[in-house]
């Protein structure tokens, strides 16, 4: 059960932080600031976590190797990395311009481009419950957006356009980061590929709020919470628990991001959520979680023909 938890608390984290960046923004920061910062201080959090876990391990046992990385192995695990960048640049710059409740429905939409992506890599067409599951997706993102009922202002096709790209950055980084190195403790993939994301960043956004006095005003706090909840937790936490508990269910379960967004921005942030809104977060939960309900039954139903 306490796997189960872990992969929860890693989800519901990662719903947190566009309320976070909201009230950032309303303090005043821009999102080179907080992208910035918050990729910095989560790199200098999870390469501290690495080198204690490193350290509790010595011995010279295969799990010690795990931890040891060849610099070609680094550098494919940065360049992934890069794509992490570029999910928090437009996730963040999108909250600019659109509510944090339809900035995270445009976020996962990740779910289908992501089968889009397959299907052309690996030149195979999408089986019936991805298309159905696709059906379902789309038909959510129009009833959470808000302006399905009309007597919403215009929506800013800026901020549409950076939530979708952040969807597509998004599922590049899990298409190559399920793919590139995956001999390496997942805490080591994590920190090499955050690093990648912080060089990204400070490339796009200069550090300058490391000499500009932000820090000393209200950057820090909400750099050292979008650290925390955003590049340490969720790693951390899928690291422990999917293994145990099964991709399929982890994909399930991480759709808690979504609900736990909105909700935040309801009560924190005060944003108006009209009953079709939740009816479209649930629409689009169930699209998610459908393909991997789907393979489920099959599993289960062989298993009870055999």
């Amino acid at each position: 059960m306490k796997y189960y938890l872990f992969v929860l608390a890693g989800a519901c984290s990662f719903g947190l932080l566009s309320t976070f960046v909201k009230k950032a923004y309303e303090s005043g920061f821009h999102v080179g600031e907080v992208v910035g910062s918050q990729n910095l201080f989560g790199v200098l959090m999870i390469w501290t976590l690495v080198l204690v876990t490193a350290k509790s391990n010595r011995g010279g046992s295969a799990e010690t190797k795990k931890y040891k990385v060849a610099p070609r192995q680094a550098l494919s695990l940065m360049a992934v990395g890069t794509t992490s960048g570029l999910t928090g640049i437009f996730y963040y710059a999108a909250l600019q311009y659109i509510s944090a409740s339809f900035a995270i429905i445009l976020l996962f939409q990740f779910t289908w481009i992501g089968i889009l992506l397959e299907a052309i890599t690996e030149r195979k067409r999408p089986g019936k419950d991805k298309i159905f599951a696709l059906i379902i997706l789309f038909v959510g993102i129009i009833m959470a957006s808000g302006y399905l009922g009309g007597g919403q202002e215009a929506p800013s096709w800026i901020g549409i356009s950076l939530g979708l790209l952040s969807a597509l950055t998004y599922a590049l980084f899990i298409m190559f980061s399920g793919k590139v190195s995956n001999e390496v403790a997942p805490i080591t993939r994590s920190a090499i590929m955050q690093s990648g994301s912080l060089i990204l960043v400070m490339l796009v956004y200069p550090p300058h709020f490391l000499f500009n006095g932000s820090l000393h005003e209200e950057l820090l706090p909400w750099a050292l919470l979008l650290a925390f909840f955003g590049v340490v937790i969720p790693p951390l936490f899928f690291a422990i628990g999917v293994p145990r508990i099964g991709g399929g269910i982890a994909t399930i379960m991480s759709a808690a991001e979504l609900p736990t967004a909105v909700i935040m921005s309801f009560v924190v942030l005060h944003e108006t959520v009209h009953s079709i809104q939740w009816i479209g977060v649930i629409i689009t939960m169930v699209g998610i979680a459908l393909p991997e309900l789907m393979k489920l039954w099959k599993r289960r139903s062989q298993m009870g023909v055999n």
